[in-house]
């Protein structure tokens, strides 16, 4: 490791998954963002401070989501662990809502990690690694989005959070993810409902089933399928409504969620194309022109709905710093 320091700031998106049919398949990232300043420092110990969501409530030491995935990081490219870390988060992403707040921290700690990288090793000192090599290149983007997902556990959520945009994520044979970026018609306006309760993802995945009916699978592969064109060419209220339908996992949910399985019903019924944002109890509704008005009247005031862009450009490092 070289002398100095080094400091990375990096953006990461709130992301949408599932979408109704698209079940650990498609996302979609919104303009909603955590910034984090992570620096390495050489004196030992880790120094965190958080601002926003999950101030007071989160590990401010080793456990540190972005801690431990930016030491899993350095692993990985085959580099000494630092003496020291900072953190400095702003976080906007509610947490424990079908956000993508777990995989947002994932993310930026893997992108600040590779750019801190660049900096802060001498490719020609021995560490592991081959002389004169630039060791981002040896973390290359199909493997932080492999990297990512393994801590994870799926990739539809750390996917649109990289890429940005719709994506369309999948595990080939050998277990390596991938992932398709597409672009939403400018017509598509998504707008979350956000309720103050939570649910975390792994008592939402405990309410599913092993086995699910042949004839629902095979629904929601066609509304998938119609979803993807819907939302890049046709963005028509009837079609969305249509494509957003689902068989094999909010229902299921509903117990755990029943005011979200409720909203999401009387917004369907109002001709909004309203579905549970990832594992919930968050609602996403895929409004247009035509609906967005739709909404406010079947939200009650237990609900903060908030308008939000698509994100385009998906994560990543807006400054680096060495001194």
């Amino acid at each position: 490791m070289t002398g100095g320091t080094a400091k990375a700031t990096v953006q990461v998106p709130a992301t949408s998954a599932n979408l109704g049919p698209g079940f650990d398949t498609l996302g979609l990232a919104l303009g909603l963002h955590d910034e984090i300043e992570a620096e390495i420092l050489d004196s030992p110990g880790v120094d965190i401070a958080v601002e926003g969501e999950g101030a007071g409530e989160l590990d401010l030491g080793e456990g540190h989501l972005i801690v431990t995935t930016m030491r899993a990081t350095f692993d990985r490219m085959g580099l000494p662990q630092p003496r020291g870390i900072r953190l400095r988060c702003l976080n906007r992403i509610p947490h424990a809502r079908g956000l993508g707040s777990s995989s947002a921290a994932i993310c930026a700690g893997i992108l600040a990690a590779r750019a801190l990288a660049t900096t802060l090793y001498d490719p020609s000192a021995e560490h592991g690694s081959r002389p004169g090599r630039d060791h981002r290149a040896e973390l290359t983007d199909d493997d932080v989005l492999a990297l990512a997902t393994e801590i994870e556990g799926h990739p539809d959520n750390v996917a649109p959070c990289l890429a940005g945009g719709l994506t369309v994520a999948w595990t080939d044979a050998g277990g390596a993810p991938h992932l398709v970026r597409l672009l939403p018609h400018e017509a598509v306006r998504p707008v979350v409902l956000v309720p103050a309760h939570r649910l975390s993802t792994e008592t939402a995945r405990g309410l599913l089933p092993k086995e699910v009916p042949h004839a629902d699978a095979a629904a929601n592969a066609g509304r998938a399928a119609l979803l993807v064109a819907a939302l890049t060419a046709r963005p028509e209220p009837w079609l969305l409504l249509a494509a957003t339908e689902d068989r094999l996992h909010q229902d299921y949910r509903a117990p755990a969620m029943p005011h979200t399985a409720d909203l999401v019903r009387r917004l369907r019924r109002a001709g909004v194309a309203a579905a549970v944002s990832g594992a919930g109890p968050t609602v996403l509704a895929l409004s247009t022109m035509n609906t967005q008005d739709l909404i406010a009247p079947e939200v009650g005031n237990d609900w903060h709905i908030q308008p939000l862009e698509v994100e385009t450009r998906g994560a990543r490092v807006v400054s680096l710093e060495t001194r």
